[in-house]
């Protein structure tokens, strides 16, 4: 048997459902890495106008998931990292498609470009279609793992750093340590003023609390940052949340 994935009226790839996915979806994930070993800095941020001209790795992942997800093909994903890397990896790809299949836009500044790119654009995992906004909030966000959200990139500027490579469900626990503790230690995520009393954190940490905190509180989060840090919050200290920069993560031209 073999499924044909179609887009937007366009046939993708045709690929035969057996024993081989596996090694599909292998190579799927080479072309993945590839891509972010190539087009992404050691910044996080990537060459969207040469990708755009040299999309063919990037394009054979996209095409991968848009047949096979942990729902189509369970047995590909016998765990909880399976399943949870796929899920990382998958939505960095597609934000990252989105992007130069949007022409490369200059921000989501207003609500208004935001909605129509996360909400209203539509993406195709698994031979299902959703959208970056659903796929995030209805289906990675119920694995209940807070700490992806110091890995999912929507491609702007104060999202966490985006890595040189795939997210693997053997190293998974690590690779997402280290890139909370990394989000932690960037001023433009969270820094402490001493003199004002003042803890600012990210938008990202506040508009997902109920993810970190039980409470779903702002003024609750402060234990759990504590987990990531060498020196603790004081616990008086209020919380202001830092404006979130939505400028297209572009590289500087050199």
């Amino acid at each position: 048997m073999v499924i044909t994935a179609v887009i937007a009226g366009n046939v993708l790839a045709t690929i035969p459902v057996n024993a081989s996915t596996q090694g599909q979806y292998q190579e799927a994930l080479t072309s993945w890495s590839k891509t972010l070993e190539r087009f992404v800095d050691d910044q996080g941020r990537t060459d969207f106008i040469a990708l755009a001209e040299d999309s063919a790795e990037l394009e054979k992942f996209v095409e991968f998931i848009a047949l096979t997800s942990p729902d189509s093909h369970p047995e590909l994903f016998p765990t909880k990292e399976d399943v949870l890397a796929y899920h990382i990896n998958t939505y960095n790809a597609l934000a990252m498609h989105q992007v130069i299949a949007k022409k490369i836009p200059k921000d989501f500044n207003s609500f208004f470009k935001r909605v129509a790119f996360f909400k209203l654009r539509k993406i195709t995992i698994g031979q299902k279609k959703t959208s970056l906004y659903d796929y995030e909030n209805k289906v990675i966000r119920a694995l209940d793992e807070p700490r992806i959200h110091f890995a999912l990139n929507c491609m702007v500027r104060d999202c966490p750093r985006l890595p040189q490579e795939p997210f693997l469900a053997e190293t998974l626990d690590k690779q997402l340590d280290e890139v909370t503790r990394e989000f932690f230690s960037k001023d433009k995520h969270f820094r402490i003023d001493d003199e004002e009393r003042l803890v600012h954190l990210s938008w990202i940490v506040d508009y997902y609390a109920e993810d970190f905190v039980d409470s779903g509180k702002t003024k609750d989060l402060v234990p759990y940052v504590n987990t990531y840090l060498d020196q603790p919050i004081p616990e008086e200290y209020k919380i202001h949340v830092i404006k979130y920069d939505w400028t297209v993560n572009q590289q500087p031209k050199s």
